[in-house]
């Protein structure tokens, strides 16, 4: 299978049985300290006060910019990041190409083992490549400055809850200029066609 370019115009995936146009997701992760397409992203981000770290993994559609599963960890071991991308599969189905950062959740045989069994192809950025994910690296950028910033967290229970009220708001209601002002909702859900009636 040729390898497919981390691009919008290279992605296509079938999902439900409908083609799904565009870069399906990608898994980022960035730490949060509490008071942490056809191509998926992870990502994943912290955020600290006093004495907890949280560690948030995200799995969203490039295209979109939907966030389709995310998980919340007190720990920055592989598990949580798994469990995002298998929520996200279960529920959206596979992509052909799914794209994280180098970090050991991501080149851990447990996670890379999950994408090559059920025939993903998996990217990676390059090293210090900001370029590579700036929809995810956006997208910690607002969680941030929107949500994280705004509250101190007193525990990874109230963390948990409020930044999946937040989850909730980003996708349903807040629009992207990129989106020409519509939701991520909006954008992933509106390009599927419709079935026709039996």
């Amino acid at each position: 299978m040729a390898r497919l370019r981390a691009t919008a115009s290279a992605a296509r995936s079938v999902l439900d049985g409908c083609e799904h146009d565009g870069m399906l997701s990608r898994v980022g992760n960035r730490f949060f300290q509490t008071h942490k397409s056809d191509h998926q992203k992870a990502g994943f981000k912290a955020h600290q006060k006093a004495r907890s770290r949280s560690y948030l993994a995200a799995v969203m559609d490039w295209f979109a910019r939907r966030i389709l599963a995310w998980r919340l960890s007190n720990t920055m071991d592989a598990s949580f990041c798994i469990d995002a991308v298998e929520e996200a599969l279960a529920k959206y189905g596979c992509p052909q190409v799914f794209n994280t950062d180098q970090g050991s959740q991501f080149t851990s045989a447990e996670f890379t083992g999950l994408l090559i069994s059920n025939g993903i192809e998996i990217s990676m950025d390059g090293k210090g490549a900001w370029r590579d994910n700036v929809f995810v690296e956006r997208f910690w950028r607002t969680i941030k400055y929107e949500e994280v910033y705004l509250h101190a967290y007193d525990s990874v229970a109230e963390a948990q809850h409020s930044i999946g009220r937040y989850l909730a708001f980003y996708n349903a209601r807040r629009p992207h200029t990129a989106l020409d002002h519509r939701t991520p909702d909006q954008a992933y859900f509106d390009r599927l066609p419709l079935r026709t009636a039996a």
